[in-house]
């Protein structure tokens, strides 16, 4: 259990890097909950509240454009006016759940740079507002380019993002597998040293990046989005231990001095995921997982209530089905579901109970 309590609700700035820190002092992690609706994040936040878990939410592009409604025409807005709204729903029920939220954006390649400036722009217009930002983190993924413009670029956005509380979260290497549109085209059954960070490039992040402000990189370790056959992901947790060792010994600093990240942790081996948690990891991206667990029940409920999805009034006795095809009802076993898959997550990751919120 942490030493330093927090108040419920959303952590940014001093109070996000304290609930890292916890995590890592702790050994657990947090799961970090892709959402794409009003109701995939209310059963995320049900879940860590039930459980007495801290979590982070997070939106990829793709997630925050659904959030604003297929339905507006220009892609762009969408997807920063959706990141927004979904921002902004958390800041004002978090509170009530009584546990602590980290608010996060999923993959954003270089393609992806100006949602994130607009996000960026939102934000130090609610620090205006608020004096705290409207995301606690962004993710910028330039592992498909070159390091140089990879940190360059990151370190360009951290700079300004320091500045209202922000982190960010940067990937070296490649996460095999694709996400919401961002992904890599290589082969991930074979050892490929793009799916493995190179602990030179993460000493080099470190060296340029901590001065600036907080950060956490995503490090591949064979680690693929998605769920695979057994044997087709070959992970490596030391790779992490072998990067944090090569900074310790550069740098002279504590054990485990990175806050890493694992990306393509749905259908994990659960003692690959402990180890990488003993190596400095405090947050696993779920997305697969999650979204076979709310999808789920929908087929046993249909099949349970056939009638109220083919007619309006039974035919035979004229019943009324509205309390049936209400989408309250099977929207509601969705969001159970997916809870019920979170409890899983929080034990997997050892942080079942263990939110630092204090009333």
């Amino acid at each position: 259990m942490s030493s330093t309590p927090m108040r419920p609700g959303v952590v940014t700035g001093e109070r996000y890097r304290d609930l890292v820190a916890a995590a890592k002092d702790g050994g657990y992690a947090l799961p970090a909950v892709n959402v794409t609706s009003s109701s995939t994040l209310n059963a995320a936040l049900e879940a860590a509240a039930k459980t007495r878990s801290d979590i982070i939410i997070q939106l990829s592009n793709g997630g925050a454009q659904f959030y604003a409604g297929k339905g507006m025409e220009d892609d762009f807005q969408a997807k920063v006016l959706g990141a927004v709204s979904a921002a902004r729903h958390v800041h004002l029920v978090a509170e009530q759940y009584g546990i602590c939220v980290v608010i996060h954006t999923d993959h954003a390649n270089r393609a992806l740079i100006p949602w994130v400036e607009a996000l960026v722009e939102h934000g130090e217009q609610f620090y205006r507002e608020t004096g705290g930002p409207l995301y606690s983190s962004h993710m910028l993924d330039l592992s498909a380019d070159d390091i140089e413009f990879n940190l360059g670029e990151s370190a360009r956005l951290l700079d300004r993002m320091a500045k209202i509380d922000m982190s960010i979260e940067i990937e070296l290497g490649v996460t095999g597998g694709e996400e919401d549109g961002v992904g890599a085209d290589i082969d991930e059954s074979a050892d490929n040293s793009k799916l493995y960070t190179q602990p030179e490039d993460v000493l080099q992040a470190y060296e340029k990046l901590t001065p600036l402000g907080h950060f956490s990189v995503a490090a591949s370790f064979g680690n693929v989005h998605g769920v695979y056959k057994p044997g087709n992901v070959k992970l490596r947790p030391e790779i992490l231990k072998n990067s944090q060792a090569l900074i310790e010994q550069k740098q002279n600093t504590a054990h485990n001095p990175l806050n890493l990240v694992f990306h393509g942790g749905s259908g994990s081996e659960k003692a690959k995921i402990h180890e990488a948690v003993d190596y400095g990891v405090f947050k696993m991206n779920i997305d697969t997982d999650t979204q076979f667990a709310y999808s789920k029940p929908l087929k046993q409920y249909v099949e349970e209530n056939t009638g109220a999805f083919l007619h309006q009034i039974d035919p035979e006795d004229g019943t009324p089905y509205k309390k049936f095809y209400d989408p309250r009802k099977w929207v509601r076993a969705c969001e159970e579901s997916m809870a019920a898959r979170l409890h899983e997550a929080f034990e997997d990751l050892g942080s079942l109970g263990k939110t630092v919120a204090r009333a």
